[in-house]
């Protein structure tokens, strides 16, 4: 009998009770982040050496600009960095509306690479206060990674099975931001969908679903992938007005199932969108020469601007459906 709940376990672990189809609910490209996002002008909550510009400052530094199919966020390569001051300037944008149960597809051309470099995309609770309702990284790492981290961060309570149906590598089982020094559940991809050869090959997709029923998924395609889904490598309204992840989009990345280990509706609400570049602080500063760099990490933010050159976000565009289940078929 034990070994019948075992399988039984297993299997709503590795196959989610329902599949949900997405309807396009907001298109951001070039311009429309200017209308759609705010620029943070925070102190940086992880301890960075930058600062955080206005959109005012950031398009008069050239910070933040858009042409009419892209739009590029990047930090501050000409200047040294005085020692009295907050840090780099760079920027860190965060969308205006909160969404729920959706799903985004990013298709991103190039993101900020080198030492030092803290670049992530991800999503947190509107409501909070962080770490309640949730925050989901979507794209992280530090310094010169090639390797993506996709982590969940949460309030107690919320843990990851060890074994489920991906393709990444888990990392961390506890979502806990308060375990760990804010370790969070993560999922490593494979080389490749980070960094210097994330950008060496054009880019690529990064699509990530939430809902009730199948949990919180991501998926990464390289630009040169043959397996990008029609639907997000060309997705034209007229052709695709709905959009919903099927077996041709193969295994996530990461997954995240909910259940009793991790109620969702405890721990997730809606969430907006944030993209930001930070340099050391608490993850890039700590293991800076353990990730492909020497020397002091504040001392090369500070006197290095050359070097911020590729520190930059290149955004085709982002598109956020928002959900509609419908149930799978029963099984006869």
């Amino acid at each position: 009998m034990r070994t019948g709940v075992a399988i039984l376990s297993l299997v709503s672990v590795l196959i989610p009770a329902a599949s949900t189809q997405f309807t396009l609910a907001d298109v951001y490209v070039g311009n429309d982040f200017f209308n759609g996002w705010s620029w943070q002008t925070i102190n940086d909550p992880t301890n960075g050496r930058v600062n955080y510009v206005s959109q005012g400052v950031a398009r008069g530094m050239n910070l933040s600009y858009a042409t009419d199919t892209k739009f590029f966020m990047r930090a501050d390569d000409y200047n040294i960095v005085p020692p009295n001051t907050r840090g780099r300037n760079s920027v860190r944008i965060l969308s205006n509306k909160a969404y729920g149960d959706s799903l985004a597809v990013l298709d991103l051309q190039h993101m900020p690479e080198g030492c030092s470099t803290w670049p992530a995309f991800w999503s947190l609770s509107q409501k909070g206060p962080w770490p309640a309702g949730g925050e989901i990284d979507i794209i992280e790492g530090v310094n010169m990674d090639t390797q993506n981290l996709m982590s969940l961060h949460t309030s107690p309570g919320c843990t990851m099975p060890q074994q489920r149906l991906e393709t990444g590598t888990v990392t961390s089982t506890n979502c806990d931001a308060n375990v760990n020094y804010n370790q969070g559940c993560g999922v490593q991809d494979a080389a490749g969908s980070f960094g210097v050869p994330f950008n060496a090959r054009g880019g690529g997709w990064y699509a990530m679903a939430r809902t009730q029923q199948d949990g919180i998924r991501v998926w990464f395609w390289p630009r040169d992938s043959p397996d990008v889904p029609l639907a997000v490598r060309a997705p034209v309204p007229g052709l695709f007005p709905t959009i919903m992840p099927d077996p041709t989009w193969g295994a996530p990345v990461a997954a995240f199932p909910i259940g009793p280990y991790c109620d969702y509706a405890a721990h997730f609400d809606a969430h907006q969108f944030v993209f930001d570049l930070t340099f050391c602080g608490d993850l890039a500063g700590n293991v800076y020469t353990s990730t492909g760099c020497s020397g002091s990490c504040v001392d090369f933010v500070n006197n290095n601007p050359q070097a911020f050159t590729n520190a930059y976000w290149e955004v085709n565009s982002l598109r956020i459906y928002t959900a509609t289940e419908t149930p799978y078929p029963p099984i006869v």
